[in-house]
């Protein structure tokens, strides 16, 4: 299983079809280890070692992509910009971002755009069963309006077999979404990188794909994940 993953890694390299094929190496990599571990045929051992090497060197050499989201641009709603990364084999989402609240009236839609981003997850095609949340309290009297809604939305969550752990850090100022099978996508401005809607009926305010961009910059990663021997 883990020579037909990497065999298919490799098609996809080539292919340049990037994305996938680093899932495909992880996978594999990861495969073979566990057969490393269940051999005790030392020759065979030194064989997997060998290969183990070679795919960890391919896989290390292509991680980091840059995307760079014009002012006033469209076409970057959450599903264009996060469906190459949500494999089936997804199964756990962390979102580390400080602004998913509402006090000011500038910020009013980031708890609906964490309500899309959780939306998004729920559709697939990734098999999401957990999505962990760490943000910041409010401030002032808009504490409990955060609150009701984060928990509003983690009831519904509920309803699709989905958990939604929720945990608040007064220190937190990064902004990062990570997904299980090892791809981390920085945002700079996090998940708040639409323009406010000119109005409850215009063009975009539902299809953040016809939605403009204000100016950011999107890293994707893919992270050292595979089991350590």
């Amino acid at each position: 299983a883990g020579a037909e993953t990497l065999k298919r890694a490799v098609q996809l390299d080539v292919a340049s079809r990037f994305q996938e094929s680093l899932v495909c190496y992880q996978e594999g990599i990861d495969l073979l280890l566990q057969a490393m571990k269940a051999t005790t045929d030392e020759a065979k051992k030194h064989r997997y070692q060998q290969k183990i090497s070679e795919f960890t060197f391919l896989s290390d050499s292509k991680y980091h992509k840059q995307i760079r989201i014009e002012e006033n641009a469209t076409g970057f709603g959450y599903e264009k910009l996060f469906h190459e990364y949500l494999t089936e084999n997804v199964s756990e989402v962390w979102v580390e971002d400080p602004y998913i609240r509402q006090v000011h009236q500038a910020s009013r839609y980031l708890l609906y755009n964490f309500l899309r981003f959780c939306e998004m997850l729920v559709k697939g095609p990734c098999k999401v069963k957990t999505i962990h949340l760490l943000t910041s309290y409010d401030e002032g009297s808009g504490r409990n309006q955060q609150m009701t809604a984060l928990e509003e939305i983690k009831e519904s969550l509920r309803n699709y077999g989905v958990t939604l752990n929720i945990n608040f850090s007064s220190s937190i100022h990064d902004r990062e979404i990570r997904f299980s099978n090892g791809w981390m996508i920085k945002i700079g401005r996090g998940l708040d990188y639409f323009k406010k809607p000119k109005g409850l009926f215009s063009i975009g305010y539902c299809d953040f794909d016809l939605r403009p961009c204000r100016e950011t910059t999107v890293d994707v990663i893919l992270t050292k994940h595979t089991k350590k021997m």
